[in-house]
Formats: C-alpha cells, sequence, structure tokens
C-alpha cells in the first residue's frame, strides 16, 4: 500500500512540473531535447545525449574506399594483407569497401562469352574469378577469404581451404560452378568495365580511390596509412581508433 501511496504521489509530481504552461517548454516527447534545460527538468537528458549522437551518427556517410587489384599481383597481396584487411577490421563502423579483383588483365568477346588474358598468366585470370564470385555470393565474408588466400603461399591452392575456413556453409563446388559458368564470366566482365571506366585511367594496381577520387596524394597517404586516412575524411563523429 505504502508503495502504491509514493509512485501516484511520484507521478502526480511529474505531471505537475511537467504541465504545459510551467515552465519554457513542456515534458512531451517532441519537446524533450529542445534544449539541455528542457532535459533536465523532465529528466530525459541521457535519452537526448544518445539520440543526438545516434543523429550525428547517421548524418555522416562512411568513407568509401575502392580497391583494383589482381589475385597473383606481389603488391596487390602485400597491400591487402599488411594495410587493407586489418584496416578494414578497425574502420568497419565508418569505412565501406568494395574490392575489385581484374586490374591489369584484358578481355575479348568470342562471339558467347568473355575471354580474359591477366597480367601473370591464367593462375591470376582464375584467382580473380574465384574472388569475384566470393564477393558476390557471399558479401560479408567473402573478404576475410580474399585476404586468407592472399595471405598463402599459393593463392589459388588455398581457395578451397579458405572457403571451408571462414564460409563452411558454402560448398568448393558451389563457388567453381560460377567460376566456370555464365555467372562468373558476366561478373568478369563486370570488373573489366568499372575497372576500365576509372577516370584518370589506372596505370597500376593495386589502384585507389576514396569517395570515387583518385589522385596521387590519396593513394599515397592509403598506402603508408589507410586508417590515418580514412579517419581524417570521416565526418562523423571518430571511433576510438582514429584516437
Amino acid at each position: 500500500m505504502k508503495a502504491l501511496l509514493l509512485l501516484l504521489l511520484l507521478l502526480v509530481a511529474v505531471w505537475v512540473n511537467c504541465e504545459p504552461g510551467r515552465g519554457e517548454s513542456p515534458c512531451v516527447p517532441s519537446t524533450w531535447c529542445s534544449s539541455v534545460e528542457t532535459a533536465l527538468r523532465c529528466g530525459v537528458l541521457k535519452h537526448c545525449l544518445k539520440t543526438n549522437h545516434t543523429r550525428q551518427q547517421q548524418a555522416a556517410d562512411p568513407v568509401k574506399v575502392e580497391v583494383y587489384v589482381e589475385s597473383l599481383c606481389p603488391d596487390c597481396r602485400e597491400f591487402i594483407t599488411l594495410m587493407l584487411y586489418p584496416s578494414s577490421v578497425l574502420l568497419q563502423d565508418i569505412m565501406d569497401l568494395t574490392v575489385i579483383p581484374y586490374g591489369n588483365a584484358q578481355e575479348k568477346f568470342d562471339g558467347q562469352k568473355y575471354v580474359f588474358t591477366c597480367q601473370h598468366g591464367e593462375q591470376e585470370c582464375q584467382g580473380n574469378m574465384i574472388q569475384s564470385c566470393l564477393l558476390n555470393m557471399i558479401q560479408s565474408k567473402a573478404f576475410i577469404i580474399i585476404f586468407c588466400m592472399e595471405a598463402a603461399s599459393d593463392v589459388i591452392e588455398a581457395g578451397k581451404l579458405c572457403v571451408e575456413l571462414y564460409a563452411p556453409q558454402v560448398s568448393w563446388e558451389e563457388v567453381m560452378s560460377c567460376v566456370n559458368g555464365d555467372l562468373g564470366n558476366k561478373l568478369m566482365h563486370q570488373n573489366a568495365l568499372k575497372t576500365k571506366a576509372l577516370q584518370p585511367p589506372h596505370t597500376f594496381v593495386p589502384w585507389i580511390t576514396i569517395n570515387g577520387v583518385h589522385t596521387d596524394d590519396l593513394q599515397e597517404k592509403a598506402m603508408s596509412s589507410l586508417v590515418s586516412l580514412v579517419c581524417s575524411m570521416y565526418t562523423g563523429p571518430k571511433p576510438a581508433v582514429c584516437g
């Protein structure tokens, strides 16, 4: 009974303090966060601070990083394993990463499908195709598999084991069906079109664009410290990794 009485008294006190016309702003959701004073008076300061922080985060778009690579390129392998993958883990909340496996390859349409010639031979074309199929099939886990492949001594041979390790729900037969079928051919052609459309045209790999822009300065900064670059370009509240 005493507890019920205390609860009723508390409700009356809140209603009186928040009644429209008493104070600068009524305690209704639409005006709760109109000022710090109102938030304090209505007892919702913590809620308002959290809401404001969420709005700031939602208002800030992630930094878009596109990396054009080829599977057997030594510089690409080094960048993916030592810089790109660790940075993608640290910056997953503020960086939107896209990897395009094609690089310096060439394509020719033979009347039925596209035939690809790669800088480092047929195995590189197969590696590019495997990675393109993975990116299409399992977007969320694809990049860790690509990292696993590129970190191995034999990129192509590691593909099956890396898929089994990080995406056991996907069979290697499914991946190779994509690689050897129409879908893989179309995916690689899309990568070719996207790579050929680069402005300025790429002259080496890895080729990096930040928010759709490539400059020598951005390329150099991305290669030397991608975390610092993305943190400096992100306009929202900085995560702890940005210092």
